[in-house]
């Protein structure tokens, strides 16, 4: 497939990170530097220049492209790029969009790109996501909700009853599978003779009240129902929404007077406190340490990281920070911040599915894209067909989806036509497993 990515920044970068092994790309952006970058990176083509201009796409290829994906900071070139490349050829479009505006527009019709992206919504949904299965480190869900994907740290104090016995003879939660163990940095097969030690990441699939299970097995959480909410900007505002409709508390704290007002006025279930956050009287007058977890969408990781280890300390069990800058995640986690969401990630995860093949339904991006896991439908002529699900070389499949029925397979149960295999495994396998299935 002949793509054009407009935009060589984080969101970019990580959408041509994905789609470059299988793809013929070609990169535009303003910023040479950037550009230098990624054609260093991977086999790309580059072009210098606005993809909101028509000579700088014509110059790209636009005329034979069968996808443009606009993947700027800024909304309204990239929903230029798209009208021109409409306009220059029989491409498909993708376009981020950072308000959620937009995302209504386009949903409403009134907007003529194949797929609108809105970062606000998708870093909203990555919180929700996170907050339905407290205590995990990732969550994704599959199969229209059936099937959740979550990753959970196993604590070297208090570790839960099946660490350290061999899977198979371990009790775990029904309705569920491992898929991996990241030890040490490195994936770890889940065979039948395989433990979950103290200290490792395990990646298990399963129904919603089954990942909830392990969530209480490994961490000790409960379903949150109230939250207390750090910054009501434009991500912290989206974040409220999504969560006040899910039914959560919203204890919303903002510095600013304006999107204090701006967001009392405009969330009315939500209470709202004109504070900074970062003061431990007021933290302790207004009991924000009784919220269940603390969410962090100040804009500012500094003030995030702050505000994130002081809510610790008053007392909330659950902390989640959005960033802004990527390399920030490990400090936030050697900080004891429990999970972290990016936003550009999120973004671009959206787009790259986009592009997958019709058999392909869906995917995630896990382990800062270690890891990948696809929703794939086994082809009548798979030479993969009717045989063990365990069988399959390079990926571990978690859970099946048969004639609507989602069930937790076992590694003798198999592989059949028209099943949608859910699995995990590592990106440069990706293109052999599609091929295969």
């Amino acid at each position: 497939m002949q793509v054009i990515v407009v935009g060589a920044g984080q969101v970019g970068l990580t959408v041509v990170k994905s789609l470059a092994e299988e793809h013929d790309c070609t990169v535009i952006d303003i910023d040479k530097a950037r550009l230098d970058a990624v054609s260093h990176a991977y086999d790309v083509r580059i072009t210098q220049g606005s993809g909101a201009r028509r000579e700088t796409l014509l110059q790209a290829g636009v005329a034979d492209a069968d996808l443009v994906l606009a993947c700027t900071s800024r909304d309204e070139v990239n929903l230029v790029t798209a009208m021109l490349a409409r306009r220059l050829s029989s491409a498909r479009t993708v376009v981020r969009a950072t308000e959620m505006d937009y995302l209504a527009a386009w949903r409403a019709g009134d907007l003529d790109v194949d797929l609108l992206v809105s970062t606000a919504f998708e870093t909203s949904s990555a919180v929700a996501r996170v907050l339905d299965v407290p205590g995990a480190r990732h969550v994704d869900f599959f199969a229209d909700g059936e099937v959740v994907v979550l990753g959970l740290d196993v604590p070297e104090t208090k570790p839960p009853q099946f660490a350290d016995r061999p899977l198979r003879d371990a009790d775990l939660p029904a309705a569920s599978r491992v898929v991996a163990i990241v030890r040490g940095g490195s994936r770890i097969r889940p065979t039948a003779h395989e433990a979950v030690r103290p200290g490792d990441r395990v990646i298990v699939m399963a129904s919603l009240p089954a990942a909830r299970t392990w969530s209480r097995l490994v961490t000790g959480a409960d379903p949150i129902d109230d939250i207390a909410l750090f910054g009501a900007g434009r991500a912290g505002t989206a974040i409220a929404r999504m969560l006040l409709d899910k039914g959560i508390h919203v204890r919303l704290i903002e510095p600013d007077t304006a999107r204090a007002h701006a967001a009392a006025e405009a969330l009315d279930r939500a209470q709202v406190f004109h504070a900074t956050g970062l003061d431990s009287a007021f933290l302790r007058r207004e009991r924000i340490g009784a919220a269940r977890a603390a969410v962090c969408a100040s804009g500012d990781d500094s003030r995030n990281l702050h505000a994130a280890v002081l809510a610790k300390v008053h007392g909330v069990e659950v902390t989640l920070t959005i960033l802004r800058d990527p390399a920030a995640a490990e400090v936030f986690e050697a900080a004891g911040v429990d999970v972290t969401v990016d936003p550009g990630d999120e973004t671009a995860e959206k787009m790259v599915r986009f592009t997958f093949a019709e058999h392909t339904h869906q995917m995630a991006m896990l382990e800062d894209d270690r890891f990948e896991v696809h929703a794939i439908t086994v082809r009548p002529g798979s030479r993969f067909a009717h045989r063990p699900v365990d069988a399959l070389p390079g990926a571990d499949v978690g859970a099946l989806v048969r004639d609507s029925r989602v069930f937790f397979p076992d590694g003798e149960d198999e592989l059949r036509p028209g099943d949608r295999a859910i699995l995990l495994t590592e990106p440069e396998r990706v293109p052999a497993i599609k091929r295969d299935l």
